[in-house]
């Protein structure tokens, strides 16, 4: 994956900063010999995979017992599954070494079996090979001794923290965030190549863990009664989806005097019946042949002689079927929340992650000194060696763009200091359509705002847009009061037909005021919108009503500018152009969403394309997966009909294609880069025989634990490193064309870096050209007056993806019902084979809204 011209850029003042990375002095380079484990009771087999933590007590144990015998004084280190790792051979190649232990939990002693087989041998000099550059080398070449090594540093970090995967936390200094759960402080830890160097990256992290303690307490605490009588009362339709979604997967221990030990059990959901109701046949042990039956609370009057305190409450259904009082379960300790935290939640969670750039340096290194790698025994025996410093690595600052508005602007161009401008005496590059058909649908309580707050807010939002220069010419639109509790596609056919239309036109837009933040008004106004209504609309809180605020008035217009066709700020067209080599250049930006852990809806992929030279205005198409697929299937599609809507806007064929994928992970380079990139250009093939356009290929993460720390004085008033700082040696990957980005200036907290690899540079892009094109597209985001964080494409796609989960998805509407297999450039929304299975989450295929939305940025 080597590039043919220089990788690494020249432009912008050279400063030092300081990565979250500990460079290896030394590492095992010889033969790391990989173990496949099977644990086994000694009679019979487990029902299901046990616990990680159950499976790693156990390999300790008889890492322990048998470490001078059978172990031959061999460390091993085990991943708390199916592999351990060690140092030197610790049996034959086709032998299985069996390990007998003796193994104590929650009062029971069971007798187990330990097989370790050879599974491969790795290479550990891939590692040398790969970071020094060597042709033909992948990153999936280097995986398995990556994951070694991983293992080997995770183990040690375990010994006195709770992992998950690579990263590690401790209730330290937990708070309780209500809801069950609290917030636990931890770090990551990976092995990361670098050029020319091997690398531990270290990252602060924090995770949400459940509450351990007493089940009814928890669930009492999260309702807000006191009594375990009163928590009956509030179990309504919505308080048990809420306790069920906090259960569902939860593991929990069962313990009573008339059991030995203590029972785990995994929850599922609450009983429709409470105890003292639900019933199931049973047959007394003391009386064969006498099945009758009994209620759940006298099961275990007579089977255990506990008389349960509370059998006015439901139970406890586990994943078994079987059913538990709550009264008798505890919360297991140790446990990750997986779910979707609420809004008060995240809140809170934002505000205990935030931390100062020169904090979070300090906690890397606490945490650096508390672990002490290099004393660990374990770690000696992979050869492994680390600096005590973090590393300083060289970055560049760029200039920022020129970003320009409409030449009757008093300021139609200016440089953006510190990432950031504002939208004073000046005017939008392009206006959209005049707003003449548009109407305002209050679903707020009419008391808090009457129809003369909502007048003063429109004529304020009617002057600002008019100052800004997009054009509204009915400044007196229809004002209706809607019941948010009612039908809330009847409210908005009702505010719709309030506007006296000429015959064939439909509305342009609707101003939709909610009553606050609510996620199921919010959702079902825009399905009806995309999928029935077909118009657009601008939603806002009613709080914003009250004191029109200009600021927040010129944010919306900007919105609706960009809805109806217009173009709010633009680059030198003379230096973009030079950067594009004076091609046309079709933007592509393309995102995976999947569903939540454990859910097997759909996952949803988002294409958008510009539609203009600039790279200003995009169209969107929306394509349905199989369930947690990542290779996006019927892209070719979605790329015909952006090369024509290209072609639409522009009278001109691309001549280039410039394509920003998100959602891929380093180990799926190849695979991506290799089948899109052959769709796109089966796309163009179909347009016309012999069209080739060249096609550069980015693949854009922003999910990974590379930070950076400017030095002095070099950083911003957030301590942050400035926008414009691109990072493009040392940290990033040898062989691979790649640069970390900071294209925005961080509000709070420790800034994260875009990292951006170029898979396929059709063009021939030079590092200086593809770092600078990158950067200054981020000062093109529609509705911002500041620098984003994410090149425009990929965040447009990201907005796209989400709106089509929630709105679609979420909701409960079928694609079916969303999808029109018919209609023009959609060329009929063909499925997989699997779709005949008739599973909805196996189905490929193209996702359809309201034609009247077609090709606009519905989704600003």
């Amino acid at each position: 994956m080597s590039a043919q011209l220089s990788v690494y850029g020249t432009i912008g003042k050279r400063q030092r900063v300081i990565a979250n990375h500990i460079e290896f002095k030394k590492y095992k380079e010889g033969e790391i010999f990989q173990y496949d484990v099977v644990l086994k009771p000694d009679k019979g087999e487990f029902k299901k995979p046990p616990r990680p933590e159950f499976s790693r007590a156990v390999f300790e144990e008889g890492m322990r017992v048998h470490r001078n015998s059978k172990l031959k004084n061999i460390p091993l280190v085990y991943d708390g599954r199916k592999i351990a790792y060690a140092s030197k051979r610790v049996c034959g190649k086709n032998e299985t070494l069996n390990l007998e232990v003796k193994h104590k939990e929650d009062g029971r002693e069971s007798i187990l079996v330990i097989q370790l087989c050879e599974a491969a041998v790795i290479d550990a000099s891939s590692i040398t090979r790969f970071i020094r550059g060597e042709s033909g080398m992948e990153f999936a070449d280097i995986q398995p001794a990556l994951n070694a090594l991983d293992t080997a540093i995770g183990t040690v970090a375990r010994k006195d923290m709770v992992g998950f995967g690579r990263s590690f936390f401790t209730g330290a200094q937990s708070i309780q965030v209500g809801g069950g759960l609290e917030l636990w402080r931890g770090f990551s830890l990976s092995v990361r190549p670098g050029i020319d160097r091997l690398y531990l990256n270290v990252n602060t992290a924090v995770t949400a863990m459940y509450v351990s303690g007493e089940l009814l307490q928890t669930l009492m605490d999260m309702l807000n009664v006191r009594d375990p009588f009163r928590l009956r009362d509030q179990l309504t339709p919505q308080s048990i989806r809420r306790l069920d979604s906090y259960l569902r997967g939860l593991e929990l221990v069962l313990g009573h005097r008339g059991i030995r030990g203590n029972r785990r059990l995994v929850a599922k959901c609450l009983t429709k019946l409470p105890l003292d109701k639900e019933t199931f046949e049973w047959e007394d042990p003391s009386k064969p042949g006498s099945a009758k039956k009994i209620t759940i609370a006298q099961y275990y009057r007579r089977r255990y002689n506990v008389d349960l305190s509370h059998p006015y409450l439901p139970g406890i259904l586990s994943t078994r079927g079987a059913i538990f009082p709550i009264e008798l379960c505890t919360v297991a300790e140790r446990q990750r929340f997986r779910g979707k935290l609420d809004e008060r939640q995240t809140a809170d969670m934002v505000k205990f992650a935030c931390q100062r750039p020169h904090e979070n340096m300090n906690r890397i290194i606490e945490v650096l000194q508390m672990l002490d790698l290099d004393a660990s025994p374990l770690i000696k025996s992979f050869g492994i060696s680390l600096n005590r410093r973090l590393a300083e690595v060289e970055s560049r600052v760029l200039l920022p763009p020129v970003v320009k508005y409409d030449q009757r602007s008093r300021e139609s161009s200016l440089t953006p200091v510190g990432g950031a401008w504002n939208m004073r005496n000046k005017r939008v590059t392009t206006p959209g359509m005049p707003l003449k058909h548009w109407a305002v649908l209050v679903l707020a309580n009419q008391r808090h705002v009457p129809v003369n707050m909502a007048q003063n807010f429109v004529k304020v939002l009617v002057d600002m847009c008019n100052q800004t220069g997009y054009h509204i010419i009915e400044n007196r639109p229809p004002i209706i009061h809607g019941n948010p509790n009612a039908d809330i596609v009847r409210e908005m056919r009702r505010a719709c037909n309030a506007i006296k239309l000429p015959s064939n036109t439909a509305p342009q837009l609707l101003l939709v005021v909610l009553p606050s933040m609510d996620a199921h008004i919010y959702q079902t106004i825009k399905n009806c919108a995309y999928t029935t209504l077909g118009i657009q609309t601008q939603c806002m809180q009613s709080k914003h009503m009250q004191r029109p605020n200009p600021q927040y008035c010129a944010n919306v217009c900007l919105k609706i500018n960009a809805k109806l066709g217009g173009t709010n700020q633009c680059l030198d067209q003379l230096h973009l152009q030079k950067l594009l080599h004076k091609k046309p250049t079709l933007f592509f930006g393309c995102d995976v969403t999947h569903p939540a852990p454990g859910e097997t809806k759909p996952s949803i992929a988002s294409v958008v394309g510009s539609t203009d030279f600039m790279g200003l205005r995009y169209a969107a198409t929306l394509i349905q997966l199989p369930s947690r697929q990542e290779i996006v299937d019927r892209l070719e599609d979605a790329v015909v009909r952006h090369l024509k809507l290209f072609f639409k806007g522009t009278k001109t064929k691309p001549q280039h294609i410039v394509f920003y994928r998100d959602g891929v992970s380093e180990t799926q380079f190849s695979q991506v880069r290799d089948r899109e990139l052959i769709a796109i250009q089966r796309a163009c093939l179909s347009i016309e025989k012999g069209y080739k356009p060249e096609i550069t290929f980015l693949a854009v993460l922003k999910r990974h634990n590379t930070r950076f720390f400017p030095i002095g004085r070099d950083g911003d008033r957030t301590g942050n490193c400035v926008p414009g700082t691109v990072i493009d040696t040392s940290v990033t990957m040898p062989n691979f064309f790649d640069f970390y980005l900071f294209a925005h200036a961080a509000i709070q907290g420790t800034s994260r870096p875009t990292h951006y690899y170029v898979l396929q540079n059709g063009v021939g892009f030079t590092a200086d050209e593809m770092q600078q094109l990158t950067y200054h597209l981020c000062y093109t985001y529609a509705i911002c007056t500041r620098s984003v964080s994410l090149v425009p494409p990929v965040y447009y796609a990201h907005r796209v993806a989400d709106r089509a989960r929630c709105h679609l998805v979420n909701m409960g509407i079928g694609f079916e019902e969303a999808t029109s297999a018919s209609s023009g450039h959609y060329g009929g929304a063909g499925v997989s084979t699997s779709a005949q299975t008739g599973d909805p989450s196996t189905v490929s295929k193209i996702i359809k809204t309201h034609d009247r939305l077609d090709g606009s940025m519905y989704f600003m």
